[in-house]
C-alpha cells in the first residue's frame, strides 16, 4: 500500500492510503485531521484523477514510515 500526502491548507496533516488498485482506479482511505479529531473515509477515486493529483502536487508519495515512540 502506498501512502500519501494532500496539500492542505494551515496545519493540517491529510493522508491518502491506497487500499486497493482496480483496473480503472483506486479505493482509498483518506484521514483527515480536524483540529484534534480524526475524520477516516474510505472512497473511491478514478486513475484519471489520481494522476492528475499527483501531477499537480495535490497528492505527494510518502517514501518512509516513520515510527513515533512515546
Amino acid at each position: 500500500m502506498k501512502n500519501y500526502k494532500l496539500k492542505s491548507l494551515g496545519k493540517n496533516s491529510d493522508y491518502m492510503t491506497i487500499v486497493r488498485e482496480m483496473e480503472d482506479g483506486f479505493v482509498v482511505r483518506i484521514i483527515r485531521d480536524m483540529d484534534g479529531y480524526e475524520e477516516v473515509k474510505t472512497d473511491y477515486i478514478s486513475r484519471e484523477l489520481f494522476e492528475s493529483c499527483v501531477r499537480t502536487g495535490y497528492l505527494t508519495e510518502i517514501k518512509e514510515t516513520i515510527a513515533v515512540t512515546a
